[in-house]
């Protein structure tokens, strides 16, 4: 435990992939003896896993697309939000104010800005996130999941520190843990998930991509599979249909331990499951989600695939047969998997946490009114659409 109790803010989107690390790093900073607050959107209040110490302040966010009509709109939510942040900050007077991505994230990090409160910023994925971008060259530190991100600014490179991405405690205590048995004739554990986006084209494509593999590997498996509520039945009809042993549900609270038995991994590449796969060291096949902002995904699964340790297959060629081939070429023989097993697991930053949470407490201890800033950004007025046009680039 440090030797003086701070507060910090932390500010994060209402998505998982954002509120993970978060959360992670409100532990450290608990654990250290300090008091943290967390400002989101409603969903992020609501979303399971928040530490019953953190509260959640919830704050107006506007969201910029790429029609100026319904900027106005959007600004007017943040500079409300920005004034809610302020009070915030007079009451709870933080040491720093640590920003993950994500629209209500926004708000928070300009009110620090114009409170000359220091700020960081994490960024999950290998491409700088929209609001990142907008906030990078304001804030006194970035730190990143990756060693190269993309549409992060040269001139920014100085404020930049690798530290990983944060995972959960019930994940990083795996770490140490061997990598299951896979023996010639012992059973292939197959576990497949999917977010909300990106489940359908796991449910279509998997069950039909497993039951092509050879006989003698199809006649080892033990599938767990995460489904559409929609889907489930379908998966569940297909996979009687090919005789493969299934176990399917929409949510599974323990995926700690299916991550720990699974011989393979299929899913998505999102920043929150790679950091996971990695600390556990977990061979997988992923599937980017096409859609993600600036291909982010795409560029999430690149040092790993490079390291070894996983393979990935754009959505457009995710077929049935590109699935069994990529299988039967990684597990047909035992020491193929264990091998990408270590692979990934090498990948990983199991001291994310403890780093960032190290590059935080950088920035404490001094009382707010002799916080000297340098490069203070620009406080924002009624009427300025900068603010949104730089969003919606």
């Amino acid at each position: 435990m440090s030797g003086a109790t701070r507060h910090y803010v932390l500010a994060a989107g209402g998505t998982g992939g954002h509120l993970i690390p978060a959360f992670a790093l409100a532990s450290e900073l608990h654990r250290r003896g300090h008091h943290v607050a967390l400002v989101t959107d409603a969903r992020g209040a609501a979303i399971p896993g928040k530490p019953d110490y953190l509260p959640a302040h919830v704050l107006p966010a506007g969201r910029f697309g790429k029609n100026p009509l319904k900027w106005p709109g959007g600004i007017k939510a943040v500079l409300e939000g920005r004034r809610m942040a302020l009070r915030l900050f007079e009451s709870f007077e933080p040491s720093a104010v640590v920003g993950f991505g994500g629209y209500p994230a926004l708000p928070a990090l300009l009110a620090a800005t114009s409170a000359r409160i220091p700020s960081v910023l994490h960024e999950q994925n290998a491409v700088l996130g929209r609001v990142n971008r907008l906030l990078a060259g304001r804030v006194d530190a970035i730190a990143t999941a990756y060693p190269e991100v993309a549409r992060l600014k040269d001139k920014l490179l100085d404020k930049v520190h690798l530290v990983g991405n944060p995972v959960r405690a019930e994940v990083l205590a795996l770490r140490d843990e061997p990598y299951p048995a896979f023996t010639e004739d012992g059973l292939l554990r197959v576990l497949v998930t999917g977010g909300s986006q990106g489940a359908r084209v796991l449910s279509e494509v998997v069950p039909d991509g497993l039951a092509m593999l050879q006989p003698a590997l199809r006649s080892r498996l033990q599938v767990t599979q995460q489904c559409r509520a929609e889907d489930i039945d379908a998966v569940r009809e297909r996979y009687a249909s090919h005789g493969i042993p299934a176990e399917l549900g929409t949510y599974f609270e323990d995926m700690e331990i299916r991550l720990a038995d699974a011989h393979l991994f299929i899913g998505r590449a999102g920043a929150s499951t790679i950091a996971e796969l990695t600390a556990v060291g977990r061979p997988a096949i992923l599937v980017p989600l096409p859609i993600a902002t600036d291909d982010h995904q795409a560029a999430n699964v690149r040092e790993m695939v490079k390291a070894g340790g996983a393979r990935s297959i754009r959505q457009p060629a995710f077929t049935a047969k590109e699935l069994a081939k990529q299988i039967q070429a990684m597990a047909q023989h035992p020491e193929t998997l264990a091998n990408a097993a270590h692979a990934a697991w090498n990948c990983g930053r199991p001291n994310a946490a403890k780093d960032l949470a190290d590059l935080v407490e950088g920035f404490g201890g001094v009382p707010l009114m002799d916080v000297i800033r340098v490069n203070a950004g620009e406080t924002i007025v009624p009427g300025d659409t900068a603010l949104a046009r730089d969003v919606a680039a």
